[in-house]
């Protein structure tokens, strides 16, 4: 339905520009929200406690009464993961292909809140009408299946997200991507063009997935010995992959890992998966086998601490126990920030004498298109305004770089942070008004009651360690009844260090009662000179600085 011309639409981003994961996005047509994607990224290594980080969704939260649905482009978790969250605060209808509600109902229940949410089930044929805004659909090519690009009509021109995609000619499930509906997209008139910038610093083309299949297989071909594979869960080719290898091999497949297990069950029950009669055997029933007859597809490809791989890399698996005539298969990259962690894993399968396949491009191929690829993206959809998302920020000014290399004009590309917003208003755009966004951390269950401050102490006490400074006063009498009592955790070795703590207890006690007969008898200010004064003093002893608490009781 055409609507009026003086109709204004705005673009932003919550997430996903600037970093790798928790992809989020904000489309505003006159009085309607739409989202696109909801999801999670795992922390950096200074974020010390904290298991996974959403976006904020205050802007979301205060506009609760304009947001009209959130829509999901795929599965994976930098795209779902923070759904439940996000629900939890606005709880809008939620549209996705199959595979991705089947992902997300599970994700829902574990919270509790699948009873009170809304899914709503589309596909690469759809068009709804979310709000008063029609919103259509194509399909890509990415490493889940049921992945979409999402289409959002307005009079000045569409806006066009594309999700995560690559162009496979060769696609393991035989599905192309839409190219006819795209080129159509861009005949009709783009007015904003939102695109995927992953790989946007790779030359070239991304590899096909059917060729990865032919990697492994060539793998399970000349391996003896009993096989472990360790993939992304949601990488649902992938899976398909190792299911053919296996079988051709005359192998049985026990799968190890909640998520993998939970990907399997959803994927298969929508025909996703084929997999050959009597293949899957329990992990109960592996050592029943012979090595050669057994693979085994696990979680862990990424290095996690309590993942299925680590526990097996350190020989704390209750079913399985690796020896030196396993080869294990690490069939994906390491997510940027995550190598480390990937290293260790392999530097202890390797202690045990296992043969191990990584980083190699015939076991892994990335499902973000490369620069040929992302300039064909361009080519078909004529963008009239363009937004690299997607990506951290260099990869985003690489993508800016096809984009000017294929002849759009440099100022109609706009490099976005979080929260920016770009205003366009008959078919001119401009910067606008920034809306709120950052991170919101979680860690347990507490969501959002980690915060800068919290992570600063964390830091402190796992560089310089924690003394706590116990002491009972009578006020009335100037005395101190007991202590100091000093207690160190993380800062020095109490018995090899009883000359420093005494002269501590010598300082505090001097302190307490220069501050008594100078009539200073605030708790707060007593506490203030019990942490300067010993602070000065142990830094002089040690270039330490813990973090000092005393505690003050009085009778």
């Amino acid at each position: 339905m055409a609507k009026q011309q003086n109709e204004k639409v705005r673009v932003f981003a919550l997430g996903g520009v600037g970093e790798i994961g928790k992809n989020m996005y904000g489309i505003e047509v006159d009085e309607d929200i739409i989202v696109v994607d909801a999801g999670l990224m795992f922390p950096d290594d200074d974020m010390l406690g904290v298991d996974i980080v959403i976006p904020d969704v205050s802007y979301l939260v205060e506009n609760e009464e304009r947001v009209r649905g959130i829509i999901l482009t795929h599965g994976h978790e930098d795209h779902i993961g923070g759904l439940s969250y996000v629900l939890k605060k606005v709880n809008v209808p939620v549209y996705g292909t199959k595979l991705t509600l089947g992902l997300v109902e599970e994700k829902l229940k574990e919270a509790g809140i699948h009873r009170h949410s809304t899914l709503k089930t589309i596909d690469s044929n759809s068009r709804v009408t979310i709000g008063s805004t029609s919103v259509s659909f194509f399909r890509t090519s990415h490493s889940i299946p049921d992945s979409v690009g999402i289409c959002v009509e307005t009079s000045q021109g569409a806006v066009v997200h594309t999700g995560d995609f690559k162009f496979d000619q060769t696609p393991v499930d035989g599905k192309h991507a839409d190219i006819g509906k795209m080129a159509a997209t861009g005949q009709r008139g783009v007015l904003c063009l939102l695109s995927d910038s992953t790989n946007a610093e790779r030359p070239g083309v991304t590899k096909s997935e059917s060729e990865v299949g032919q990697g492994i297989k060539d793998v399970f071909a000349r391996t003896a010995g009993r096989l472990i594979v360790t993939s992304f869960a949601s990488n649902v080719h992938r899976i398909q992959q190792v299911i053919q290898a296996a079988a051709t091999s005359n192998r049985k497949l026990a799968v190890v890992g909640k998520s993998m297990v939970r990907v399997i069950t959803i994927a298969s029950k929508l025909g996703h998966l084929k997999m050959p009669k009597d293949l899957l055997i329990d992990m109960d029933e592996v050592n029943r086998y012979r090595p050669e007859q057994v693979v085994i597809l696990t979680t862990g490809s990424q290095g996690e601490p309590m993942s299925a791989l680590t526990r097996m890399a350190r020989g704390a698996h209750r079913h399985i126990t690796l020896t030196n005539n396993d080869t294990v298969i690490i069939a994906a990259s390491a997510i940027p920030g995550n190598e480390k962690s990937v290293s260790a894993v392999i530097d202890q399968l390797h202690r045990i004498g296992a043969d191990v396949v990584y980083g190699k491009s015939s076991v892994h191929a990335s499902g973000h298109g490369s620069q040929e690829e992302l300039k064909l993206m361009l080519n078909l959809m004529r963008p009239k305004f363009f937004v690299p998302i997607h990506g951290e920020i260099r990869m985003q000014h690489a993508h800016r770089k096809l984009a000017l290399d294929v002849g759009i004009k440099k100022e109609r590309i706009y490099i976005v942070e979080k929260g920016e917003v770009v205003e366009f208003t008959k078919g001119q755009a401009r910067r606008g008004s920034k809306v709120p966004s950052g991170h919101v951390l979680i860690d347990g269950l507490g969501v959002g009651d980690v915060g800068n401050i919290v992570l600063r102490d964390r830091r402190l006490l796992s560089k310089d360690g924690i003394l706590v400074v116990v002491v009972t006063l009578n006020k009335k009498a100037g005395t101190i009844v007991s202590g100091p009592n000093i207690i160190s955790r993380g800062f020095v070795y109490v018995r090899e260090s009883e000359e420093l703590l005494e002269k501590s207890n010598e300082l505090v006690s001097s302190i307490l009662y220069k501050c008594m007969n100078e009539n200073v008898n605030e708790w707060s200010s007593l506490k203030s000179n019990i942490r300067e004064g010993l602070s000065r003093f142990l830094f002089e002893k040690t270039k330490r600085r813990p973090m000092i608490l005393p505690i003050i009781m009085e009778v």
